[in-house]
C-alpha cells in the first residue's frame, strides 16, 4: 500500500483585492470565499474539498462583516483530496482556549463544593434550631 502523503504549505493570502468588489456588509463573506478559491487553486483541488479552520474563520470575522483583514497568513494541509486551511500560529490560540476552559471548569467545581458545604451548614443549623425548639417545648410542658 502506498503511504498517505500529507502536503503542508504556508501562504499569505491577499484578500483585499476580492472583498473590495462587494458591498460593505458582505466583505467578510467574500473574504472567506476568496480564501477558499485561493487555496483550491494553489492546492489543485475542487472548491468543495477546502475546509476553513475555526481560528482562521474567527480571524476573518473578528472585526465584523464590514472590515475583514487585507491579507492573512495561513497553513494549508492536504491529505488525499481534502484540504484543511488554518490560521498560522493557531496552536497558541488553541492552548489559551484550553487553559481558559480548564480554569472555568475548576471554578465551577469549586462553586459546586462551596454550595454543597453551604447546604450542609444550613441543614446543621436547622437541626440545631429544631432541637432547641423541642427542648423549649418540653420545658414549657413541664412547667
Amino acid at each position: 500500500m502506498p503511504e498517505e502523503k500529507t502536503l503542508e504549505r504556508i501562504y499569505v493570502v491577499p484578500l483585499r483585492k476580492e472583498w473590495l468588489k462587494v458591498a460593505h456588509y458582505r466583505r467578510a463573506e467574500k473574504a472567506v470565499r476568496a480564501l477558499k478559491a485561493f487555496v483550491a487553486k494553489h492546492m489543485k483541488v475542487a472548491l468543495n474539498d477546502v475546509k476553513v479552520g475555526k481560528y482562521l474563520n474567527e480571524a476573518i470575522w473578528q472585526r465584523g462583516a464590514k472590515r475583514p483583514p487585507h491579507k492573512i497568513k495561513i497553513i494549508v494541509k492536504k491529505e488525499k483530496e481534502k484540504v484543511f486551511a488554518e490560521l498560522e500560529g493557531y496552536e497558541k490560540l488553541k492552548e489559551k482556549e484550553e487553559k481558559k476552559l480548564k480554569k472555568k471548569k475548576k471554578e465551577k467545581e469549586e462553586m459546586k463544593v462551596e454550595k454543597k458545604e453551604q447546604k450542609e451548614e444550613k441543614a446543621e443549623r436547622t437541626q440545631k434550631e429544631e432541637k432547641k425548639e423541642s427542648i423549649s417545648d418540653e420545658n414549657k410542658r413541664a412547667v
